[in-house]
């Protein structure tokens, strides 16, 4: 049996769906993951089939513009729609391709089409994200809005906006339809439904325990647990890494992904900053951020990269941007977290390490500043209840096996891996 598993977005949203591949491999099912074409040699290195999307989305994000728009947060993105649009066409152009001959589906909504894809080719399609991003609750509100506290129903009543944040991608999305011989739909369609009105299952690829499932989800959808990828047989941590942790008490790690910044130098000063009034040393990475870290001192160890299950145990605690997958690290690593957001569902992520009791508030990165950024370091490294906490839950989070649980309900909703021949 083919499973096309459409994964759209950065490392981190890349990367729990390899490690699904990988399980459902293992599994006996043939497995093509479909990414960002830079991600084809981390994919193959799993073992798996690999087919190219547009990257046009992540090099955006790299431009004066997209950088602007990720330092001043919700809304200022507006302004790059225009160029979007025709990455948006590329993409869903790429998708399709990728999905000839699969008999089975899993998407990130973010694919766009994933959804129809089931109805064009008459296969299963599951939606899968690191998030809870699809399913009302009154639990919480939509994860990407502040937490205004208005009530249940106010926060059911948020989801309701999902749609309307899509419906500017609809008419994109009618002309793929039309093109494959498929009624345009509205705009405003929900993707919690199939078209035949039945409900569409759900992965989330996080833990019940960071997560609670609320009373009020439907029966198809599932927190199965993180996706947490084997570790890299081949990888070695640079000699000079290694004689830096030696040398000293535990650093903190300080990273902010994918999330590039319109001033690389003056992040990497403050960081500094930050670090040298926390009186703490420090692994500094650089990542796609590409903080400027030159001149700086003994006590900062600058880093390209390095596979999180690795570097965060060694860690005293972690600082982040709160990306869905960093945090998975951070937490399953059982350090606290200082979460720094800057869009999307980040602030969520930052909301809920507070709640657990596991790190300090967030801090915006609009209001970062080196002694807000010190003060948190203090009670991150020093709050003896907060280590513990943060202890106990990594603990608990190692013990899940999340693509185990997430292979059984793909067997469910898909099929099992091998076909039962036909009279």
């Amino acid at each position: 049996m083919n499973i096309l598993i459409l994964a759209v977005g950065s490392r981190g949203d890349v990367q729990p769906f390899v490690a699904l591949g990988v399980g459902l491999q293992q599994a006996g099912y043939s497995v093509t993951v479909a990414a960002p074409a830079l991600f084809e040699s981390f994919v193959r290195g799993y073992g798996l089939n690999f087919a190219p999307l547009n990257d046009g989305f992540l090099k955006l994000k790299d431009t004066s513009a997209g950088k602007a728009a990720l330092e001043k947060g919700r809304g200022s993105g507006l302004s790059l729609i225009k160029q979007v649009m025709p990455l948006l066409r590329e993409l869903i152009a790429d998708a399709w391709t990728a999905a000839q001959g699969t008999d089975a589906v899993i998407y990130h909504p973010k694919s766009l089409i994933g959804a129809h894809l089931g109805e064009a080719l008459n296969v299963p399609v599951i939606m899968s994200l690191p998030l809870p991003l699809s399913t009302p609750t009154r639990a919480f509100p939509l994860p990407i809005m502040p937490d205004w506290k208005l009530g249940g129903a106010f926060n059911r009543l948020t989801y309701r906006l999902m749609p309307l944040m899509t419906a500017m991608y609809g008419g994109v999305v009618n002309d793929w339809r039309k093109s494959v011989g498929l009624p345009a739909r509205s705009r405003f369609a929900s993707e919690l439904t199939k078209p035949d009105g039945s409900p569409m299952p759900t992965l989330y690829a996080f833990s019940p325990l960071v997560v609670p499932p609320p009373s009020d989800w439907n029966a198809v959808t599932h927190a199965t647990g993180y996706w947490h990828l084997p570790p890299e047989r081949d990888w070695q941590p640079p000699a000079d890494l290694t004689d830096f942790l030696d040398a000293g008490t535990p650093p903190v790690y300080i990273g902010f992904g994918s999330m590039v910044s319109a001033d690389p130098a003056a992040k990497a000063r403050l960081i500094v900053d930050a670090v040298t009034q926390a009186g703490l040393r420090a692994v500094l990475a650089t990542g796609w951020g590409a903080l400027d870290a030159a001149d700086l001192p003994d006590s900062v160890y600058v880093l390209q990269e390095a596979p999180h299950e690795w570097l965060f145990p060694r860690m005293a605690a972690v600082v982040h941007h709160g990306g869905a997958g960093t945090t998975a690290a951070g937490l399953t690593a059982g350090k606290p977290s200082i979460i720094c957001p800057f869009i999307a569902d980040q602030p969520f992520w930052g909301r809920r390490v507070e709640q657990l009791g596991v790190g300090p508030a967030p801090i915006p990165q609009r209001k970062l500043t080196a002694a807000r950024l010190a003060d948190a370091l203090k009670v991150a490294v020093s709050d003896a209840g907060m280590r513990e906490r943060a202890a106990a839950l990594g603990e608990k989070l190692r013990a899940e096996d999340g693509v185990t649980n997430a292979v059984s309900l793909v067997k469910r909703y898909a099929g099992e891996p091998v076909r039962t021949p036909q009279p």
